[in-house]
């Protein structure tokens, strides 16, 4: 018995055509009997009555599923539909009765009988039964269940033909909303607000319709073309990739649940990953987006492409809650790829921000209940040489406010790309399997809250420790780095090779992935990133002199950081080094090797909240790596005393504090001298506070008691504020005094060391000694 799927008249003579030649000439044709099943392509169509009656009967059919599939144009080697095609006629891949008629004709070749596998009805009985039973059962009949079945069997089939970069999920809202575990849990919901099961499955219904994704295959193709014309404005067009990288995923794609865990740093984002996904022929991820974005044209084009739609909060909505979790659990138990951004949102800083744990709780809770056997983290790195947004950004931090997303905003987006920008290169960090960190999943266990929340957050920090590790190094970044670090003052490209050049051997010592072979130990390639920052902006160049200068332009100094901070972690832990050898080398000190590594602890705790620092051992081990580059027996040097710790650091190249550590620190300072001008007993306003800090540190500025501009920030007195209540020193009293004036010592004394850096750095450059030859040792990967 074929059960065809056919979208109108036409493809159903095709398919009786096929069966009439296909069928074997020892098989009678009082042997074939064909039923007619929904068209979920349309949306339309009913269960043949002869369904029913049939699956009653007490023979054992083989039930067999067909559809037609139509293929797109063959073109360069590969059947891709072409925006021009989409927008003009349609999707190629659902032709219509008019044009499918055409097509066969002219183009047989894209016209294709595809076959789902067969089951026998009485197999097709069991599994009704059991999935009536079951967890994830649906409350549908026979006939419906056997419709449904044969329409998965053809998704699979035509995935097959197709490729997996049109795997997309089907009868969403029936294998969510019908199984017997969420009817239960709404059940149970419905007494506990006093609230009738009716009414609640009809908010569940509507919550469901808010969330979900509503993925087409012809949109998906419609949203690629898009993407590719949207960045190709600003970006090369061809996304920079590790090919291996990519084969990995897709073995990972075909086994396992994957989550993907990108960086957010341009609302491009989702756009870069997703065409770089369906380029390779990789699944299409779902995409959580903030209810914000769910604007026309952009909500509705985005949800058919992918993207589901969640509130900001919805912590006293416990049906939206149920619902988006089972949403969740079937993606995962369907292996359906989950995206989100474990920041949360953008980015300001270029700096990776704390973890958001709300979707990655539902991910493990899905996973504890055994909806998988496991599920990949899969960190992403995403990096842009240049952002349009990154003025934007700048802005935010000096107390601007965020411009609402609508389609004003969109379209004065799009403008900004018509500038280049570079190119956009992305990595795949190594991925981190749940089975492995929480162990085998446990349905029945009974886990400890706290001891859940603890391994939540572990996960958390693991992927963006990862995503960090697998960040590859830009030459504008260097460049930033390098310019941030002489303040104000303009360079030449021949003083900028000088400034590079230690900060290149560090990268290239310590065997750092870039975007590119880096080029900045000649005048030429220092010449094309200086241009390049010149014409967006970010530099200035004054050329009215022998040689052309150039100078980070004003107020652009946060849009320098910002390219700085992108790569900043890997040079802050050579920067603490730095610090707490310093430390380690003043006269007062009994023990220099305890007093080295309890220094080095202390500033790993005062910036634990700006940077994302390994577990205790392995940050000390990061540590001793990263001065074994200059000495092997570096920890010998520090029990001889000042003369021989001070040689040690005459050996390091680069120097590091002063500009990886400095803006921090004096954002930091201003946070703690404003706290100290408070009343102790005053509740705190965080907004006036902000203001007063910006007022602060902007006076600070012009006092040179602030020597970096990019430390007057907002996002810097947020993290610093952060840090301050953490250790308790916003609770109102007044033994608080003392203790914001321990924190103010304690930063001022770090700003000391680095003010001793900073005169090392120029006791360097005036020749006052020399770089001493290292003695290179390979860090620890």
């Amino acid at each position: 018995m074929f059960l065809l799927d056919a979208a109108n008249g036409f493809e159903e003579r095709l398919l009786r055509r096929w069966i009439e030649e296909a069928r074997p000439a020892d098989l009678s044709p009082d042997r074939v009997e064909t039923l007619r099943i929904p068209c979920p392509r349309r949306s339309r169509g009913s269960v043949d009555a002869g369904l029913e009656p049939c699956l009653a009967a007490g023979g054992d059919p083989l039930l067999a599923p067909l559809r037609v599939a139509w293929l797109a144009p063959r073109r360069d080697g590969q059947r891709t539909a072409r925006l021009s095609d989409l927008l003009k006629l349609g999707d190629p891949r659902d032709p219509g009765s008019l044009r499918s008629r055409w097509i066969a004709r002219r183009d047989p070749g894209r016209c294709r009988v595809v076959a789902g596998e067969p089951a026998p009805a009485s197999e097709l009985r069991e599994r009704w039964r059991r999935a009536a039973t079951g967890e994830s059962g649906a409350t549908v009949g026979l006939a419906d269940f056997v419709a449904r079945q044969a329409a998965l069997a053809l998704e699979r089939a035509e995935r097959r033909l197709r490729g997996a970069r049109y795997k997309v999920p089907r009868f969403v809202r029936d294998e969510v909303l019908s199984r017997p575990a969420f009817v239960g849990e709404l059940a149970q919901v419905a007494r506990e607000l006093g609230k009738g099961d009716a009414e609640l499955r009809r908010e569940a219904n509507r919550y469901l319709k808010e969330i979900a994704a509503s993925t087409s295959p012809f949109v998906i193709d419609l949203m690629v073309q898009v993407w590719v014309r949207l960045f190709s404005r600003g970006y090369d067009a061809a996304l920079h990739h590790d090919p291996e990288e990519i084969e990995q995923l897709r073995r990972l794609c075909q086994q396992h649940s994957v989550v993907f865990l990108p960086t957010h740093k341009s609302n491009l984002d989702h756009g870069v990953l997703q065409t770089l996904l369906h380029e390779n022929g990789l699944p299409p991820n779902h995409t959580a987006g903030g209810i914000n974005m769910n604007f026309f044209p952009i909500g509705p084009l985005a949800r058919r492409s992918g993207v589901f739609f969640i509130r900001r909060t919805f912590k006293d909505l416990p049906v939206y809650k149920l619902v988006l979790r089972h949403y969740i659990d079937y993606l995962i138990e369907k292996r359906f790829p989950l995206e989100w951004y474990i920041e949360g949102g953008r980015s300001r800083s270029g700096k990776l921000l704390p973890p958001r744990f709300g979707l990655l709780a539902y991910v493990v809770d899905a996973y504890r209940r055994g909806r998988a056997e496991d599920v990949l983290l899969v960190p992403v790195s995403i990096n842009y040489d240049q952002i349009s947004d990154v003025g934007d950004y700048a802005a935010e931090q000096l107390g601007g406010v965020k411009e609402s997303e609508g389609f004003r905003w969109f379209v004065r987006f799009v403008r900004r790309l018509g500038r280049r920008y570079g190119k956009i290169v992305i990595r795949f960090g190594e991925p981190l399997s749940l089975a492995k960190a929480l162990g085998p999943a446990d349905p029945e266990a009974d886990p400890d809250p706290d001891e859940e929340s603890v391994a939540l957050q572990k996960l958390a920090f693991e992927v963006c420790v990862r995503i960090n590790r697998a960040t590859p190094i830009t030459p504008i970044s260097l460049v930033c780095l390098a310019l941030l670090g002489r303040g104000d003052r303009a360079l030449t490209a021949q003083e900028m090779v000088t400034a590079l050049d230690n900060l290149v051997f560090y990268v290239r010592e310590r065997r750092l992935a870039t975007t590119e072979a880096l080029e900045l130990d000649n005048e030429e390639g220092v010449l094309r990133i200086l241009e390049e920052l010149t014409r967006n902006g970010l530099l200035e160049r004054f050329d009215g002199g022998p040689e052309a200068v150039y100078r980070i332009a004003e107020d652009q100094h946060l849009a320098a950081a910002y390219y700085r901070n992108t790569v900043i972690h890997y040079f802050v832990g050579g920067a603490i080094a730095e610090l707490a050898l310093l430390r380690a080398a003043e006269e007062d000190v009994a023990d220099r090797t305890a007093e080295f590594w309890k220094a080095a602890m202390d500033l790993r705790d005062l910036l634990k909240f700006e940077f994302f620092f390994p577990e205790k051992e392995i940050f000390r081990e990061e540590i001793r790596q990263e001065l074994r580059i200059y000495d092997v027996e570096w920890e010998k040097r520090l029990e001889r005393g000042p003369e021989a710790i001070v040689g040690l650091l005459r050996r390091i190249r680069p120097f590091s504090a002063h500009r990886i550590l400095r803006p921090f620190l004096e954002a930091y300072r201003v946070v703690a001298d404003a706290l100290g001008h408070r009343d102790p007993e005053a509740p705190l306003d965080e907004k006036v506070f902000f203001d007063q800090c910006l007022a602060l540190g902007r006076q600070y500025t012009l006092q040179r008691r602030v020597k970096r501009q990019e430390s007057v920030s907002k996002v810097l007195f947020g993290t610093a504020l952060k840090l301050a209540r953490h250790r308790g020193l916003l609770e109102p009293g007044p033994a608080q005094i003392r203790s914001r004036q321990a924190f103010a010592a304690e930063i001022r004394q770090a700003i000391r060391h680095i003010d001793a850096i900073e005169t090392l750095v120029r006791a360097r450059q005036a020749g006052v000694f020399g770089a001493a030859t290292p003695t290179p040792v390979q860090p620890a990967p």
